[in-house]
């Protein structure tokens, strides 16, 4: 085995280095989840919330940030969000559509119910 080192099954090499194992699979647990960030409600934790929510929008696809702040431009759109005549939409309009309401979902889950509740009345 030129060059090459084996490693027993005690954890060391036969070269008599210690063998280390890493599991390449699994990284941060908590930095890698997934999740939506959620805010708690405290003003105090709205800044770092906007910041972790930012990251995770930009990680999905940076045009759904501009999509939340700019909205979905020459779509229309009724009170509740929906597209008016879908059908009608250009498959570039269908996919900023779909993105529109990728964001809203995701937004939508950053807070609990009951205050969610309170701002759609």
């Amino acid at each position: 085995m030129s060059g090459e080192e084996s490693t027993s099954r005690s954890g060391t090499s036969q070269s008599g280095g210690a063998f280390i194992p890493y599991d390449y699979g699994y990284g941060d647990k908590k930095a890698e989840s997934g999740k939506v960030p959620r805010f708690n409600g405290d003003p105090e934790e709205f800044s770092w919330w906007k910041t972790n929510f930012y990251c995770y929008v930009m990680g999905l696809d940076e045009e759904l940030w501009d999509i939340l702040e700019d909205g979905v431009g020459d779509l229309v759109l009724d009170e509740e969000g929906a597209a008016i005549d879908r059908k009608k939409h250009t498959p570039e309009q269908k996919k900023l559509y779909k993105k529109h309401h990728k964001i809203g979902g995701s937004l939508v889950t950053t807070i609990p119910k009951a205050e969610y509740m309170k701002m759609s009345d």
